[in-house]
């Protein structure tokens, strides 16, 4: 067998069997094949597609190119989330708690932020002494004693689709739902979880700029989930405007406690209501998504899901002290209020342009070796819908950089006002199973 066939075949529009499949993800990852080769293939799928079949089978490989997590060993069902991505989304931090605190078992490894969107992992880094970095044995355990640990992701899962990601991004062939849908969901079958809930969002602040294609991307990754014998659920969730008033890591972990404390944005608190139900159906724990959303509510209004965040930061090594007292989380040194140029109602908060100017602030990476500041971001005081009056306060900006104003100027430009009145928008679009 050789790769420039299999390019070839599906150049030409023809599916690829199983065998050729493997053939090409294994000799990838094993530098048989090379990245000119790779970049060929990736462009025939980019312009020719892969059926669903195809698509399991490269989900399968890339998943099965690496170690593998066995689970077994924890109790009960345990379930995973994970969202494609957005400004502003700290869902983790307040759905695996909750859950946690309503009986289910979440086993999460997650990633770093790079560009406008931030990483789990970076913002529960801005709690002092949190642990990343357990081992297997340790993240068992913990999943057991507690029924919540979220670390990092190892090197050595998946490595298929590290190369394949890092030469995508350099080759024009990212869009590609295939493609999309394989790298997620290989990532997630490999972490060993019995069900997954998918968050997929659109939106300017998604990589799925339009609901049509976030739709497309769900149903394929349920698809694989499905095929490949997991519970696998997806939400289309809202990114036309910034999730919740906070962006920026400390910023972002300190309204994740405010919601477990029943003092969150409204969008955000329903967004995790609505998640962590679907995965207490998903954990068999309720026989249906309303019984699920009133043991969640339960949870937030007895303390319990904030008495798991706790419990986890302290069993990573963080100092649970900044989960009693968020205050503790330090300030920048600027704190710079953002005005309404003028009166009227919030039609559109640009999510892109505030997840961009809050990577300016020191909040994100424009690379990898970027080092973040966890005190920079922004704080919303405004959502679309919202009425403001002319000179009145939309926004704050925490930055500890000088010379920044231009950057002011581009988040007071986010915001779109209307003399209209303009509705609320709903935060969860569609649930497909």
């Amino acid at each position: 067998m050789r790769a420039v066939d299999i390019i070839e075949k599906k150049r030409d529009g023809h599916p690829l069997t199983e065998e050729e499949i493997r053939f090409f993800i294994q000799g990838y990852t094993n530098g048989d094949i090379p990245d000119y080769q790779a970049s060929a293939f990736t462009m025939a799928v980019y312009f020719q597609g892969m059926n669903e079949e195809e698509t399991a089978i490269m989900t399968d490989a890339m998943m099965h190119s690496g170690e593998t997590i066995d689970l077994s060993a924890i109790q009960g069902v345990k379930v995973d989330k994970h969202s494609t991505g957005g400004v502003g989304d700290k869902t983790s931090l307040a759905v695996g708690p909750l859950v946690a605190a309503c009986g289910a078992k979440l086993a999460k490894m997650s990633g770093r932020g790079l560009g406008h969107t931030g990483g789990t992992l970076d913002k529960l880094e801005s709690i002092p002494g949190f642990n990343i970095s357990l081992t297997s044995e340790q993240f068992i355990q913990q999943v057991n004693d507690i029924g919540l640990a979220i670390i990092g992701q190892t090197t050595s899962i998946v490595p298929a689709d590290k190369k394949l990601y890092a030469l995508r991004d350099v080759t024009a062939t990212v869009e590609s739902i295939p493609l999309i849908a394989s790298s997620i969901m290989s990532k997630k079958l490999a972490a060993g979880t019995d069900a997954i809930l998918l968050d997929v969002k659109f939106g300017s602040g998604a990589f799925m700029k339009t609901q049509e294609r976030a739709r497309e991307l769900a149903r394929e990754m349920v698809k694989i989930g499905k095929n490949l014998g997991r519970d696998t659920r997806a939400t289309l969730t809202d990114m036309d405007q910034p999730l919740g008033l906070a962006v920026g890591n400390a910023l972002e972990v300190k309204e994740a406690i405010a919601t477990l404390q029943g003092k969150g944005p409204h969008d955000f608190v329903e967004l995790c209501i609505g998640a962590s139900a679907l995965l207490l159906t998903q954990a068999k724990l309720v026989d249906s998504v309303e019984e699920g959303r009133k043991k969640v509510e339960a949870a937030i209004a007895d303390g319990s899901g904030l008495a798991k965040l706790r419990a986890m930061v302290e069993a990573q090594g963080g100092d649970p002290t900044y989960i009693d007292h968020p205050e503790k989380f330090p300030l920048a040194s600027r704190i710079v209020p953002i005005y309404a140029p003028r009166a009227g109602y919030i039609k559109r908060i640009d999510s892109l342009a505030i997840g961009i100017s809050a990577m300016k602030l020191g909040a994100g990476r424009e690379k990898m070796t970027d080092t973040i500041d966890m005190s920079a971001g922004i704080m919303l005081t405004k959502k679309v819908g919202d009425a403001v009056e002319a000179n009145e306060v939309i926004a704050y900006c925490h930055t500890n950089k000088e010379n920044v104003d231009d950057v002011f100027a581009e988040v007071q430009q986010a915001f779109e006002i209307t003399s209209e009145k303009v509705a609320y928008p709903p935060i969860i679009h569609e649930v497909i199973s």
